[in-house]
């Protein structure tokens, strides 16, 4: 184990303890979480979204950094992009179950507000699939487009805002392949379905944050699969 693994276990240790044996520390938690959810939504997925990438880079390469990788763009990426998520999710919930009752299931709000039941977890999946064949694949593309062009940019603040060549992006540097053949096809059905489906199922509190803690999950993955 290196001395970098270490820290980091000592401070995923820390944060852990302090929510678990900090009441004050939990109760603050949750009451920036409603009262601010966009905000705190930047910086769940800002923090826990670039760890995954960087637990991915160090699995890939054995370090969870290096020169271009650029901590700071992704993190403001993530930020973004966790608002983005979050307005999705509101969107998607209330949408759908508009939708669902449009279709003739008329208890599907009460299902979705009650207890764990099949109901719930109906509603639940039908939200997942919805949101993720929707709104996931344009995320997803426009994440890596962003990721590439940090790369481009060198890892910089001030590259990251300089203007993004997306037509060039898009046309040369991505490989529609893999996005298409392996992100889209296969991490969306067999990953995002079901992941976001317990996501639904969980507090509204929580539901963001757990989303977060997804991309932590999903940045392993992509690292094993790379």
């Amino acid at each position: 184990m290196k001395k970098s693994d270490l820290i980091t276990l000592l401070i995923v240790a820390a944060v852990l303890a302090l929510f678990i044996f900090v009441p004050a520390a939990l109760d603050a938690f949750n009451y920036a979480t409603s009262t601010h959810g966009m905000i705190m939504s930047f910086f769940k997925f800002a923090i826990l979204a670039t760890f995954g990438e960087m637990l991915a880079l160090r699995i890939r390469k054995g370090c969870y950094t290096e020169k271009g990788f650029g901590v700071l763009p992704r993190m403001i990426v993530w930020g973004i992009l966790g608002m983005g998520i979050a307005m999705a999710m509101t969107i998607f919930k209330s949408g759908t179950i508009t939708f669902l009752t449009y279709l003739g299931l008329e208890q599907s709000a009460e299902w979705f507000a009650g207890s764990l039941s099949w109901g719930k977890l109906l509603v639940a999946f039908c939200i997942s699939v919805l949101m993720n064949s929707i709104f996931a694949p344009v995320f997803m593309t426009l994440h890596k487009i962003t990721d590439i062009h940090i790369a481009q940019t060198g890892g910089t603040l001030k590259g990251f805002f300089s203007p993004i060549p997306f037509q060039d992006i898009i046309a040369n540097k991505i490989n529609w392949n893999v996005q298409w053949g392996f992100v889209f096809k296969k991490t969306i059905p067999f990953f995002w379905y079901p992941a976001h489906t317990i996501t639904f199922l969980l507090p509204g509190n929580y539901q963001v944050l757990f989303a977060a803690l997804l991309g932590v999950v999903l940045g392993l993955i992509l690292s094993i699969k790379k």
